[in-house]
């Protein structure tokens, strides 16, 4: 299960979504700063119930990326108390970047860019991402979650060089 705040060239907007091999979870688009609380009430209120219907039997591992409000003390507290609906992977901070996330906001970056005429307006581009979001094809993520191993191995493997994967 992955999750990634993303901000490109949306300005101010943030989107947090979440998939794992079996579905896409919930996407939610934010029109403020991320801050802690902000991110708890948005993991309460779409991640654990994505989570617990996912991986009913809690053996779900989340990944989230190193924003500094994923990173807050109340935040890795909260996820603490929730060890028995899934785990927070550990990802250390000069890690390099392999959340599949990434990829996702590339194919979407892509096709929103490709659209013709563009987005006029912020409530037409926020459109564009959901209907583009809950089109994604089942391969695109699954080839991302079976790819984790192969990179995780390259990058080991690199001992902190440059990975190719």
């Amino acid at each position: 299960m992955y999750s990634r705040s993303y901000t490109g060239w949306w300005w101010r907007y943030y989107a947090l979504g979440t998939f794992s091999w079996a579905a896409l979870g919930p996407v939610v688009v934010v029109e403020q700063t991320m801050k802690a609380a902000n991110y708890l009430n948005i993991t309460a209120d779409q991640l654990h119930p994505y989570m617990a219907f996912v991986f009913p039997a809690g053996n779900g591992i989340f990944q989230q990326d190193n924003v500094p409000c994923h990173k807050t003390r109340i935040v890795l507290e909260r996820f603490e108390e929730y060890t028995y609906e899934f785990h927070l992977m550990s990802w250390p901070p000069n890690s390099p970047d392999l959340n599949p996330m990434e990829h996702i906001w590339v194919v979407m970056e892509r096709q929103l860019r490709a659209q013709t005429p563009p987005c006029p307006n912020i409530s037409t581009l926020c459109d564009g991402c959901l209907d583009i979001w809950y089109n994604l094809s089942p391969v695109v993520y699954q080839k991302l979650v079976a790819s984790m191993p192969r990179r995780v191995a390259a990058v080991l493997k690199a001992k902190r060089g440059a990975a190719r994967y």
